[in-house]
């Protein structure tokens, strides 16, 4: 019981259901309603299976919590920037860093309803981590423009606010935001902004 048995095995004409089908089903449902929509058995029927399956994978519904987590951690963060990894160019990297995250964001609800629920441990300890790999990378991209390491990550930071900001307005309120082409402009004068040094004194 609670030990991952991925496979293709069937069971009834159907295919068994793997961990990470259960853990894609509770992101979705985070997505959907936060933590609270994390339970077993409105998954089960949104997977069309019983809470066997579920309980073949994992031993407890903060387990699924957890690989829900870690999948979406490697999703929304270590794919997209192993994807940049053949792109030589810091600069061309960072823009496409910004335009794929943002677009990705746009159709993601967890980037805002994670951050809502902080106050649950796990999601804090995933939350801490993401940030701190994110922000990591925009300061390598940033000193690999040139920029020292104090400069390089106070400009990451000021990259991540606003990544988030915008993701927060797209969310909520966005017919603020510039759509469409206009929309790409404004991301690219953002990081013009951000990828200037600033003039000599």
């Amino acid at each position: 019981m609670g030990q991952r048995r991925d496979g293709v095995a069937r069971e009834g004409g159907r295919k068994r259901l793997t961990a990470r089908d259960w853990a894609d089903a509770a992101l979705s449902a985070m997505g959907e309603g936060g933590l609270p929509a994390v339970a077993v058995e409105p998954l089960a029927a949104r997977l069309g299976t019983t809470k066997g399956s579920f309980y073949w994978h994992f031993a407890n519904r903060e387990s699924l919590i957890e690989a829900a987590l870690d999948r979406w951690e490697q999703k929304s963060t270590e794919a997209i920037i192993a994807g940049l990894a053949a792109e030589p160019d810091p600069g061309t990297r960072l823009r496409r860093l910004f335009a794929e995250a943002s677009e990705r964001a746009a159709h993601d609800p967890l980037e805002v309803s994670l951050p809502a629920s902080a106050g649950h441990p796990r999601v804090a300890a995933v939350l801490s981590r993401v940030t701190e790999r994110r922000v990591g990378y925009l300061a390598q991209l940033f000193s690999a423009l040139g920029f020292p390491p104090d400069e390089a990550h106070r400009r990451a930071l000021l990259a991540y606010t606003a990544y988030l900001g915008h993701t927060q307005l797209v969310h909520a309120v966005p017919q603020t935001l510039p759509a469409g082409e206009d929309g790409r402009r404004y991301l690219d004068s953002v990081l013009d902004t951000l990828m200037t040094a600033a003039p000599e004194s």
